[in-house]
């Protein structure tokens, strides 16, 4: 591999911090996650078009995410076996082309088929794109460049609606995926010119039994949280995430006894790393189900029309902005575990208040708390997006950043799965939970009581974790233990 793209520790030299790329990186993020939600307020829209049911337009959403997230496993060896820069601007290329395609399809088949295409190419852009950018990055500025990475999967569920709304009001559904031609010929060219050059490996070697296991059980959960969101009634989506339960944990043995693994899962022995796959995963599991509770809670719940929920909503957008500028400072100021804990219990808290809104709360005050939340939450997914690869071994980057990908991707999902489950759980109770909003409110308590899981993972990290990113030149040294004096060791047999 390229000096150039090595990784150390020490921010030695061959390493340039490029926030052009770092940026671009984001928008073709940005481009993929927003693609991955914003069809919802096209589908009645679709649906007449086409002139079938609403309820069977969801077919494309659910094909487009389950591609992206068996998509992303095969990857990591993508850009190992052809080079990083071939594989992210080929996936640009195929999400740019699939957008057309799925702008001009004529029916629900093509659409369909043109979102599985337009998912292959998201599944490479996501990982492989990381992977560019912390590839060149010292870690003495691993901070400032996932600033960069993190903003989009903050934005994009928030300003999905908001986007799809205004596209499908003012123009029409397809213009959702024509928007997508200019702004990818142009992330097409900077790649080209940005992205530096790294060759192959030819004789990389594909796990196949790995990648199919895996691939069967990412897709299987998936599939699993998708049917409990929409069919909680039947026992399918039980029965799909167990069997991708069973899957993944096949993989895990094969892949620990295989000479050339997949995944090198040795990663897990990082606590830092091992952070993101633990109160990481609780933490964006349940910052993951804002976006989809506050607007059906204010439309279903509070009698408000789409429009007043969404700006109402775009108050988190505005506190993940606001925020943004301060989260390196911060993070530098206090540390990794100061600033998790914090982000943790700062947002439970605000699950808690949005428990109590009521249609009479005044706007300002509702307003003002879900800017507080958009903050929090921008602070807590920073902090893990960084401390993840603070103690990652160059070796072990590409493996460390496709688990990773594979466990926002379900966390994301389940965040959606276990809002809706919530929902209908609390429906169904009796006193304390009959008006319109109460299944809304128990669903936020509950998420609350769950992000205080992440909460003590963050409390059992090392006091100095991931020192030598949030702190450069200021981690502190272990001092070497002074041998005891003779005397106090006790006399010699």
């Amino acid at each position: 591999m390229a000096a150039s793209t090595q990784v150390d520790g020490s921010g030695s030299t061959g390493q340039v911090w490029n926030p052009r790329l770092a940026l671009l990186v984001a928008a073709t993020f940005f481009m993929e996650f927003l693609d991955g939600t914003v069809l919802t307020t096209a589908i009645p829209n679709i649906s007449a078009d086409f002139g079938v049911p609403a309820a069977d337009v969801n077919i494309t959403m659910t094909a487009y995410l389950l591609t992206v997230a068996v998509g992303i496993p095969i990857s990591g060896w993508l850009a190992e076996r052809f080079g990083a820069r071939r594989v992210f601007c080929l996936a640009i290329a195929v999400f740019t082309a699939a957008s057309l395609a799925c702008a001009l399809s004529q029916d629900l088949t093509t659409l369909t088929v043109s979102r599985i295409v337009q998912g292959a190419g998201g599944a490479m852009m996501v990982p492989v794109g990381t992977l560019v950018v912390l590839r060149g990055t010292p870690k003495s500025e691993l901070l400032r460049a996932t600033a960069f990475l993190v903003w989009p999967g903050l934005l994009a569920p928030v300003l999905a609606p908001l986007v799809g709304g205004a596209l499908t009001t003012y123009l029409s559904w397809h213009w959702i995926f024509l928007i997508n031609l200019p702004l990818g010929a142009a992330a097409l060219i900077a790649a080209l010119r940005l992205v530096p050059g790294t060759a192959g490996d030819p004789g990389r070697r594909l796990d196949w039994p790995g990648l199919f296991l895996t691939t069967l059980g990412v897709g299987a959960l998936v599939t699993g949280l998708e049917l409990a969101s929409a069919h909680p009634d039947t026992p399918w989506a039980a029965v799909s995430a167990a069997a991708g339960a069973l899957c993944l944990a096949a993989a895990v043995l094969w892949m620990r006894k295989a000479r050339n693994p997949l995944f090198d899962l040795d990663v897990f022995r990082t606590r830092t790393f091992r952070a993101m796959a633990t109160g990481g995963f609780v933490y964006r599991l349940t910052i993951s189900s804002v976006p989809f509770l506050l607007p059906l809670m204010f439309q279903t719940g509070f009698g408000w029309s789409p429009i007043h929920a969404g700006i109402m909503v775009a108050a988190v957008f505005i506190g993940n902005i606001g925020i943004k500028p301060a989260t390196t400072p911060l993070i530098r100021r206090f540390g990794f575990k100061a600033m998790l804990v914090f982000a943790s219990l700062a947002s439970a808290a605000t699950f808690t208040a949005c428990a109590f809104l009521t249609p009479e709360t005044p706007q300002a005050l509702t307003f003002a708390l879900l800017v507080c939340s958009g903050a929090f939450r921008s602070i807590g997914f920073s902090a893990y997006a960084s401390v993840q690869y603070a103690d990652i071994k160059p070796a072990q980057l590409t493996s460390a950043n496709t688990v990773s990908a594979t466990l926002v991707q379900l966390a994301t999902g389940a965040g959606i799965a276990v809002a809706a489950l919530l929902i209908r759980i609390f429906d169904g109770l009796p006193a304390g939970f009959q008006d319109a909003a109460g299944p809304f409110r128990g669903a936020f308590l509950a998420m609350a009581a769950l992000m205080l899981a992440s909460t003590i993972d963050s409390l059992l990290l090392p006091r100095h974790a991931g020192a030598e990113v949030s702190r450069p030149g200021q981690a502190p040294v272990e001092e070497p233990r002074r041998p005891r004096p003779a005397e106090e060791r006790g006399p010699r047999p």
